[in-house]
């Protein structure tokens, strides 16, 4: 494991045992780029929610995958195909998950936000569609 995999991994637990407790009652709200992923575990079939930063899309949503692509929340959304968002109120059923590249991810947020992420070293986003 690299030094910076392994400090990516110290601030993961510290958020989800800490600030993802503060951030599920702000995300998904009117305002921000915070939603609540809702996913099933692949091998629990427990229902999980958790903040992810995201921006909607022609027909679907990209989230930028800040701690790269090996998140449990990851793994289940691609093994069950899909999952749901709670985006501005309003909760949204996604389905084929796929990777996309670095500059197609960042092209999804708004220029203030794109520079964050790309501060914050963030190279991993998956892409959603909408289910009508």
């Amino acid at each position: 494991m690299t030094m910076k995999q392994a400090a990516l991994d110290r601030i993961r637990v510290l958020n989800k045992n800490g600030t993802n407790r503060l951030l599920i009652h702000i995300a998904g709200k009117k305002f921000g780029h915070f939603a609540i992923l809702i996913h099933e575990g692949r091998k629990t079939g427990k229902i999980y929610r958790i903040p992810i930063i995201t921006e909607p899309v022609e027909n679907g949503f990209t989230i930028a995958l800040t701690y790269g692509r090996k998140v449990d929340w990851g793994a289940n959304v691609l093994t069950k195909g899909g999952c749901s968002l709670l985006w501005k109120n309003k909760e949204y059923r996604l389905n084929n998950p796929e990777f996309v590249d670095k500059e197609m991810g960042l092209r999804a947020f708004p220029a203030i936000l794109r520079t964050g992420l790309k501060t914050m070293g963030i190279q991993y986003f998956i892409r959603l569609s909408r289910i009508a």
